[in-house]
């Protein structure tokens, strides 16, 4: 129920900037995303970046205005954690590993901290923060005694997701940023946690899992040209 109000407050955020936020033009960003990604949860290393997987996907952003932009992202990602890599002494001798994938789908808001303009020198680099809305899909274990006989699913559940980037023109319409996303998830079994499996009850059910890309997106940049100006 929490997780529901949550959403559904960020929800109303985000529709809420996009409403009040005026701008007389608008530019489109179409590109690639790629990098890494790594879990964090009951199972291996506790670092929050330790990108240890290769992820990859699309992303599109319309600019509203120079210090603004909606972005949508698909992003496809292997997750895996062991530990065998674990600093955690108890963790290292229990032994456990897995391997799973999920696709996100994710909504949101790129903010600059500088304007962003390609047609401007200036202004053709800035930080930026992230406030998404994220859905993702991922395979879980629903019956079995252990692995020869496990019996596999999947769930669609909810992340919510921030981030911090940097951009920057490469040249003419291209563009490179470099960003950080990490992703609070209202499940713990992406691990393939089940208490109702014997050999697959294990860490703290009251500790949710997370999940964290770290890379680069390259976008090209087509439509109206950045000529922002913002009203007075």
């Amino acid at each position: 129920m929490h997780a529901i109000l949550y959403m559904k407050k960020l929800i109303f955020f985000i529709a809420f900037i996009c409403i009040t936020t005026t701008s007389i033009s608008q530019i489109n960003e179409i590109g690639i995303i790629a990098g890494g990604s790594n879990y964090i949860g009951d199972i291996g290393p506790e670092n929050y970046i330790n990108p240890n997987n290769l992820m990859g996907g699309v992303i599109y952003k319309w600019n509203k205005n120079p210090r603004i932009a909606l972005r949508g992202t698909f992003t496809f990602a292997k997750l895996t954690s062991d530990d065998a890599n674990a600093t955690n002494n108890e963790r290292h001798l229990r032994g456990i590993s897995f391997t799973n994938s999920l696709k996100e789908i994710a909504l949101g808001l790129e903010f600059n901290y500088f304007e962003y303009n390609l047609d401007d020198y200036s202004k053709t680099r800035t930080p930026y923060i992230l406030i998404e809305i994220a859905a993702f899909n991922y395979k879980t274990i629903i019956d079995g005694t252990d692995p020869s006989n496990y019996e596999y699913g999947t769930n669609t559940s909810f992340a919510v997701p921030f981030g911090i980037g940097y951009k920057t023109k490469l040249f003419g319409d291209f563009a490179l940023a470099l960003e950080i996303k990490a992703r609070y998830t209202f499940v713990d079994d992406l691990d393939y946690n089940n208490s109702e499996i014997p050999s697959l009850n294990f860490g703290n059910p009251n500790s949710n899992d997370w999940y964290v890309f770290s890379g680069f997106s390259l976008v090209y940049s087509f439509g109206r040209p950045a000529c922002y100006s913002t009203p007075y």
